[in-house]
């Protein structure tokens, strides 16, 4: 009996899609495939239309794969493409007759007396091959499913990057030549020349743009500050530079506070008035004016939030690819990195579980090739420290790996929290903040400071007020705004996540805001 089930395991694994559908054949559309590729011996133009769409393994027929792939290869040689040049290019790969041989390439040319429709042939053939390949995706799934000893979040993790690659309608490479990578290398260099060097997505901060030429896919960036320092004020004030300033869609993950509690800090900074006064409506006619007039560019940002506490990385992940596939989010932001949970079995401790969940985002950012920033909490050891307490890469708290995987580490120092009157070089530090990018895989290492204004949790370039008013507005007008039907509610309609269940967390971490005002 225990023979005959490995003999039924062994076969299964083989024929996931006949044991799947139950003997029926898979999806396929042998007719059009033979007319592409006819379509193709006798007209380059058609080819010219169809070789980003196709790739060889859509090809449901070993033979069609081959002759394609031997066309691909002549396209990329700039190679004459016909019969016989497809045939003296399969004989040399010692595929000829594997293909079908020439009798075979002549019937496929013989099909077809034009290439007409072949994009809409070509469509439906990658059709088909996205079916297969969800056929074999659920055949995998359901395999893994009955092994108890699967991990159930890596199976879910695995079945949702399986299906986000076909929705992009690509698949994952083992390798890319070398003249492929220099080509769009230059390309992109090319492109920067009207971007000003800005190859990323700037942060708002004239200085720190300079340094990083903006914040780069794929690049995890870290922002770590003892607690009261303003690091929530620091992503919150970039958040509006890039989705406001930028006009780029950002997606905000705050495993701390409430959405409302975020944007009422960033009506706060869009407005100028204090964050005291709207948290107990205590304004004046002016400020109530104030608030309506230029709270209508915070309402229309493309601001995406979610505020679900604990949330697991794997959980982040599928929220983070449904961002980046249904509303276009380049960036991502994480407030903050230990209240995350790896949300996996046998992970290990604490360190060992942030290690994880650092090595995660990377991935993520990777994945997804947009900029994640996640802030991230310092030891006390700063605080111990004689001097200026400036923080070192060492000061990171329960893992060295955060340090190991980021692409940049930066930490956000305030002097005037410890009470101090001056900057090292003795200039007054009031109101002022530094921002230290200690690590930096791509660029130079450099102190940048910022203004800060604690009575609205904002960040600016120290040569910037922000708050100028560039135009007078008419009393008339403001009094139109005061009247206006439209709702204070109304007025902040950023849209939100709807948040999922959450994982447990630690509740014993410390507060990373605890002494911020608001």
């Amino acid at each position: 009996m225990e023979q005959l089930e490995s003999k039924y395991n062994n076969f299964s694994k083989s024929n996931k899609i006949i044991n799947l559908e139950k003997g029926k054949l898979p999806p396929q559309a042998i007719d059009l495939e033979e007319a592409v590729l006819g379509a193709m011996m006798i007209d380059k133009k058609g080819l010219d239309e169809i070789i980003d769409i196709l790739s060889p393994e859509v090809f449901y027929k070993r033979e069609h794969q081959l002759i394609y792939e031997a066309i691909e290869d002549l396209f990329k040689q700039t190679d004459p493409i016909d019969i016989l040049t497809i045939s003296n290019k399969l004989r040399s790969q010692g595929n000829l007759d594997a293909a079908g041989g020439d009798f075979y390439l002549i019937q496929l040319s013989n099909k077809i007396s034009s290439s007409a429709h072949i994009e809409y042939h070509s469509r439906i053939i990658l059709e088909k091959y996205i079916l297969r390949k969800l056929i074999e995706i659920s055949s995998n799934m359901i395999e893994k499913s009955y092994d108890e000893t699967s991990d159930v979040f890596d199976l879910l993790d695995y079945s949702e990057s399986q299906l986000y690659e076909i929705t992009n309608g690509t698949l994952k490479r083992t390798f890319n030549e070398a003249k492929n990578l220099v080509s769009n290398a230059l390309k992109k260099i090319k492109s920067l020349e009207s971007k000003q060097g800005m190859s990323g997505i700037p942060s708002g901060f004239k200085h720190v743009d300079k340094i990083t030429a903006g914040w780069q896919p794929s690049d995890l960036i870290i922002i770590a500050a003892r607690p009261g320092m303003g690091k929530t004020a620091f992503i919150l004030s970039m958040a509006r530079n890039i989705a406001i300033g930028a006009e780029t869609p950002i997606g905000v993950f705050s495993l701390e506070m409430s959405a409302e509690q975020l944007m009422m800090r960033m009506i706060s900074s869009e407005t100028g008035i204090e964050s005291e006064k709207l948290r107990k409506a205590n304004l004046s006619e002016l400020e109530w004016q104030q608030l309506y007039s230029r709270v209508n560019k915070l309402e229309n940002a493309p601001i995406f939030i979610d505020d679900s506490p604990g949330i697991s990385v794997f959980d982040l992940r599928a929220k983070a690819r449904r961002l980046v596939s249904q509303h276009g989010v380049k960036m991502i932001m994480i407030d903050y990195l230990q209240l995350m949970s790896a949300g996996g079995k046998g992970i290990g401790n604490r360190e060992q579980e942030i290690a994880t969940i650092s090595r995660s985002l990377k991935a993520i950012a990777k994945e997804l090739e947009i900029p994640v920033i996640a802030l991230s909490q310092l030891s006390r050891s700063v605080e111990t420290r004689g001097g200026s307490k400036k923080p070192l890469l060492s000061d990171l708290r329960e893992s060295g790996a955060i340090e190991q995987d980021a692409d940049i580490v930066t930490f956000i120092y305030r002097p005037e929290y410890y009470k101090l009157d001056t900057w090292e070089d003795g200039t007054p530090c009031a109101g002022q903040a530094e921002f230290i990018i200690a690590k930096h895989r791509n660029g130079a290492l450099e102190d940048v400071r910022l203004r800060f204004t604690s009575s609205q949790a904002k960040f600016s370039d120290i040569d910037e007020d922000y708050f100028s008013v560039q135009e007078s507005v008419s009393s008339t007008t403001f009094e139109s705004k005061i009247n206006d039907e439209t709702s204070f509610d109304s007025a902040i309609n950023i849209p939100s996540i709807n948040p999922s269940s959450s994982f447990g967390i630690d509740d014993n971490i410390d507060d990373p805001d605890a002494d911020m005002p608001f």
